[in-house]
């Protein structure tokens, strides 16, 4: 995997913290979203990548453990469903029985923070600005301290907590996601049934978890007609619940619209994939085409762009329309009647970062 930095020898953010060598089983937590889980794959590429013959397990909520599915960096997924009470106390038994050496903390949450306590793990490690940090046993400064810098992504940060014990990150490892050899034959299957099994094809994502970040259904349809002169069909991709916004789309396209509402996690890797171009609002299927090295181009809203981007290898772009508010905490609007952030973002910026991202990932 290339290194952001160029480096070939990536180095640890601090001396370590104990003696590696008794190291043989590591839980890292990362709970919540898509997009989190997949900014966590660089956390664990470095943990494999230093620890080989150690296994590397990581903790999840049951619904977005399939993004993982067949990874090469982790051994076992663990999850966890949201708000049962029961399943946690299950979860407990089953972190103490496998007798961690070390847990990483990479959310921070209380629920995530009692679990790594919970594990009896030796060596249990998180943020100082943990509401609960002194449940861990090593805790560490800022990682903007950890990196000297003044500003970074949310991978920068994770990678931050791994490095300080003594791991080394420098090189600052891209995402990855797996793709699965069912999930891949099933996408091929319905490629194949709409006549794009060899043709090039760009997917849009128009859907977003809050206001603030998705961009209006009428401005994907001019974005799926300027695709189309660029000889590029256009498969949209929604939650079987959001399928009014790909209808909304079809009315105000000229351009044949492919709709796949009814994929799974694993099967929106394998399509991302195939795909020559990925066009979507800040998401984490925004990070899953990043993490399978799919030219991108990404519209802004409320979030940080410093912290939230793709964490790109490939051609990718990140549209926005700055202004004074943002970023804000992106669940509502509090300047403005309707968020001005993301509506403001005009069409043919979009469709200008296509042409470049296009042209260089040609």
């Amino acid at each position: 995997m290339r290194s952001l930095h160029g480096e070939e020898s990536p180095q640890p953010l601090g001396a370590a913290l104990w003696n590696w060598q008794n190291v043989n089983r590591v839980l890292v937590i990362r709970l919540r979203s898509i997009g989190d889980t997949v900014l966590a794959t660089p956390s664990l590429f470095a943990l494999k990548r230093f620890l080989p013959h150690a296994s590397i397990d990581i903790l999840l909520e049951d619904w977005v453990a399939p993004v993982l599915e067949k990874h090469p960096h982790v051994d076992s997924v663990l999850t966890i469903s949201k708000g049962s009470t029961a399943a946690r106390a299950r979860m407990v038994r089953r972190l103490r029985a496998n007798r961690y050496d070390v847990v990483y903390n990479l959310h921070g949450g209380t629920t995530a923070t009692l679990l790594a306590r919970a594990t009896g793990a030796k060596h249990r490690v998180g943020y100082a600005s943990y509401q609960y940090s002194r449940l861990h046993n090593h805790v560490a400064p800022s990682p903007l301290r950890i990196w000297s810098r003044e500003r970074l992504h949310s991978v920068e940060q994770q990678l931050a907590l791994l490095g300080w014990t003594g791991v080394p990150v420098t090189d600052r490892p891209p995402t990855h996601l797996a793709v699965s050899e069912e999930a891949a034959a099933t996408i091929a299957q319905r490629l194949g049934n709409v006549g794009l099994s060899q043709t090039p094809f760009a997917v849009i994502h128009p859907a977003a978890a809050f206001a603030t970040k998705q961009w209006a259904a009428g401005n994907f349809a001019r974005i799926a007609d300027d695709l189309a002169r660029h000889q590029l069909p256009v498969v949209v991709i929604t939650a079987e619940k959001e399928a009014g916004i790909v209808d909304e789309i079809r009315d105000n396209a000229a351009a044949k619209i492919v709709a796949m509402t009814d994929l799974s996690l694993p099967e929106i890797t394998a399509l991302l994939s195939r795909a020559r171009l990925f066009v979507g609002n800040d998401s984490g299927i925004a990070h899953m085409a990043a993490a399978v090295e799919t030219p991108s181009v990404v519209i802004f809203g409320s979030s940080n762009r410093a912290h939230w981007s793709p964490w790109a290898q490939n051609a990718a772009e990140v549209v926005y329309e700055e202004l004074e508010c943002q970023p804000c905490h992106g669940y509502f609007c509090e300047k403005f009647d309707e968020p001005e952030c993301i509506k403001r973002v005009p069409v043919e910026r979009v469709t200008a970062a296509i042409e470049r991202v296009l042209r260089e990932s040609a």
